[in-house]
């Protein structure tokens, strides 16, 4: 990546066959660009500020059409939270059905939405924020159709969104193995001190106290949700030799010889590692809290790689102060929309927008040396990528040529 800076913060970038350009609806000093495949012809510089020669449809000027488009190539798609490693793993598979796709790395909130004027699709992350004033502002720019790139939808406001006429569809399931490795890597990382061991060794300590970690083997293992990614955490443990209990309120016949089903609070109680795999909802919403963590086993590790709101994390610090945890793993955070994603690494205090989103409790939480905490990359795989940008291409197909969406959210009753 070739970057050059130019006076009034004005930035461009060439990433391969994409131009970068920091648009000019974005507020100034944020590193929200714009990105578009090549075709953009050179820009001139002055010695003040930057003019643009664009090629035609760049900024998604067009009206939109009440009818589906003509041909998929005329879709118009914002595809937002759109980090460098989205344009490296998934452009070149949507931009070969949808060529008029703008990459935004902007996260999508309300005074963002406007970025989105006159296309006819929007493709979010999981902490975009798609609440009813965010699909108010979608629809006024003519956006009928929300894509998620993720299984979860808990930012998105479904039933305001269908109500102003946009159809929402998601990713419900891609690579659950990454995911669910990720998981199991998390605990054997906590349990064996790997984390430590490691920033000892580059230290020059190579002492082993403070080291001591269990084997997995014949250890019980908790699984709280069992869809493709609890299934798939459920055999890697089981091929590990631990002995698997599960709770879901349906039981996944494919389990069969590979866990026991018990009720939440045998599960909590028997388990020495407890691994989260379950959506949130209302019901699930802070599932391990105070009262769960009570009922858990001396010792006993919780691994969140489901929800960040599935923990009580005042609830967890608490724990993790009395000793009644052994530890925790996590790659969601209940507060993370504000922090994941972001790099804070170079901070300044005369940005006070900045170090106000700076989590207290998020820090207090790191502080404790049995927490390990990963920003969601739980996903991260090549084989996940391609297959969210394969459905996200699907999704957008059905959408476009009028079909039943296969993957739609519906509201929930």
């Amino acid at each position: 990546m070739a970057c050059s800076t130019w006076s009034h913060s004005t930035l461009i970038c060439r990433i391969g066959p994409y131009h970068a350009q920091a648009p000019d609806q974005v507020r100034r000093g944020t590193t929200d660009w714009a990105f578009k495949p090549a075709g953009i012809r050179q820009s001139r510089i002055s010695s003040t500020r930057l003019t643009r020669e664009v090629s035609p449809g760049m900024a998604c000027r067009a009206a939109v059409q009440a009818s589906p488009v003509a041909k998929l190539s005329d879709l118009k798609v914002a595809c937002f939270s759109a980090h460098k490693y989205v344009l490296d793993a998934q452009s070149e598979i949507l931009l070969s059905t949808f060529p008029k796709t703008t990459f935004l790395a902007a996260t999508l909130d309300v005074d963002t939405a406007k970025l989105a004027e006159g296309c006819d699709a929007v493709l979010v992350f999981v902490n975009d924020d798609v609440s009813a004033e965010v699909g108010q502002a979608l629809q006024r720019n003519g956006v009928r159709f929300v894509g998620m790139r993720c299984a979860g939808f808990d930012r998105v406001d479904v039933q305001a969104l269908n109500d102003l006429g946009i159809k929402v569809a998601r990713v419900p399931t891609y690579s659950p193995e990454s995911v669910a490795e990720h998981s199991v890597s998390l605990a054997m990382a906590l349990n064996r001190n790997l984390v430590k061991a490691h920033i000892r060794v580059l230290q020059g300590n190579f002492t082993l106290s403070g080291l001591i970690g269990r084997e997995l083997n014949r250890k019980t293992v908790g699984i709280l949700g069992t869809g493709a990614i609890g299934t798939a955490a459920a055999r890697i443990w089981k091929g590990i030799g631990a002995t698997v209990l599960a709770h879901d309120i349906r039981p996944n016949p494919e389990l069969d010889g590979v866990v026991k089903y018990v009720s939440k609070e045998q599960l909590l109680s028997q388990s020495d590692f407890v691994s989260l795999h379950c959506p949130l909802l209302p019901s699930t919403f802070h599932i391990i809290d105070g009262d769960s963590i009570s009922s858990m086993k001396e010792g006993a590790m919780v691994i969140n790689c489901g929800r960040g709101g599935l923990v009580d994390t005042a609830a967890l610090i608490d724990a993790l102060e009395d000793g009644k945890l052994g530890g925790a793993a996590m790659d969601v955070y209940e507060n993370e929309g504000n922090l994941f994603f972001q790099d804070f690494t170079q901070y300044s205090h005369k940005d006070r927008s900045q170090m106000k989103v700076f989590d207290r409790q998020f820090q207090l939480l790191m502080s404790f040396p049995n927490v390990l905490v990963t920003p969601h990359t739980a996903f991260l795989t090549e084989e996940a990528l391609k297959a969210i940008a394969e459905t996200s291409v699907q999704n957008l197909t059905e959408f476009a040529t009028n079909q039943p969406l296969s993957n739609e959210v519906k509201p929930t009753k």
